[in-house]
């Protein structure tokens, strides 16, 4: 069996797209209606801006789902998933490529999570790390010894979780992880702490904006952050995708039930090629593909 899954935030490069802009009409008229619809040139951004024009979460998340979503699009018959997944944001691509949203409900969602967390990160300066070397285990007990906010908050792989919390919780932790034996505790140029409670007011704007769009049931099952389980039901949809925000990204999960669930092969369709990495990591039997046109 084949999966699909699609990166999250941390993928995007300059001059991500254009190539299919620039090679394709209908690629190119869907850029332009997202450019409609967000009501800024982020397309100007994607082929020609700068590192940190994309590293803002309000540019770096609409530009990544457009790009794996568009991506998909124009693989047409070659897009031919028995199930799929995406990393955080890349969840909203999974639905979107797999039918659960359209295009432009899956944009507006995919802008109003990046304005509602950006929010969320002005109101509480906060930070993540990843935390290299240790078992899921270990670094769960740290955390809940430490005082100040910070859980573990993207499951990527055995021996590589990124936490998330407040910034004097995230440093105490990298102490306490390098004491326990972390290869290393890196802190990570992210805006602030996604996956971690201090998501909650994005969380509660978020939800209202879910609840009041319409989904429909997905092509293939959807394993989602959540737990990382195989869904197609539009409201339990919905339901995990409103969770996700302050849950963690359960994906070393993911990758587990998808290989225990039949999966062969695993195709990444959007920038970059961190998911392949990651599953070799966890089942260096499936074969891996990078999505193209070609």
């Amino acid at each position: 069996m084949r999966a699909y899954v699609f990166p999250g935030q941390g993928a995007q490069f300059v001059g991500m797209g254009k190539d299919l802009y620039e090679g394709f009409e209908e690629a190119k008229a869907m850029f332009e209606r997202a450019n409609e619809i967000l009501g800024f040139r982020i397309t100007d951004l994607m082929f020609s801006g700068t590192d940190e024009d994309l590293r803002q979460t309000r540019v770096t998340q609409p530009a990544i789902f457009l790009h794996s979503v568009i991506l998909a699009n124009m693989m047409g018959k070659k897009f031919t998933p028995d199930m799929a997944a995406g990393h955080s944001l890349g969840e909203f691509s999974a639905l979107v490529a797999c039918g659960a949203l359209t295009f432009e409900d899956g944009l507006k969602l995919v802008y109003a999570r990046a304005m509602a967390m950006q929010k969320a990160c002005d109101a509480r300066p906060s930070t993540m790390a990843a935390i290299l070397g240790l078992e899921d285990a270990q670094v769960e007990k740290v955390c809940s010894l430490v005082g100040e906010v910070v859980v573990p908050a993207n499951y990527n792989a055995p021996g590589q979780l990124v936490i998330s919390g407040s910034i004097e919780g995230v440093e105490e932790a990298c102490v306490k992880l390098k004491e326990a034996g972390a290869r290393r505790a890196l802190p990570l140029k992210v805006g602030g702490a996604f996956h971690s409670p201090l998501m909650e007011p994005a969380r509660v704007e978020l939800a209202q904006a879910i609840e009041s769009t319409s989904f429909q049931k997905p092509r293939c099952a959807i394993y989602q952050n959540v737990d990382a389980m195989p869904n197609n039901d539009p409201a339990k949809i919905k339901e995990n995708l409103i969770a996700q925000l302050t849950a963690p990204v359960r994906w070393t999960h993911t990758m587990q039930h998808m290989v225990e669930h039949g999966m062969k092969q695993l195709t990444e369709v959007g920038p970059g090629n961190v998911l392949q990495g990651l599953v070799k990591k966890v089942a260096p039997e499936v074969e891996t593909f990078q999505g193209s046109i070609d």
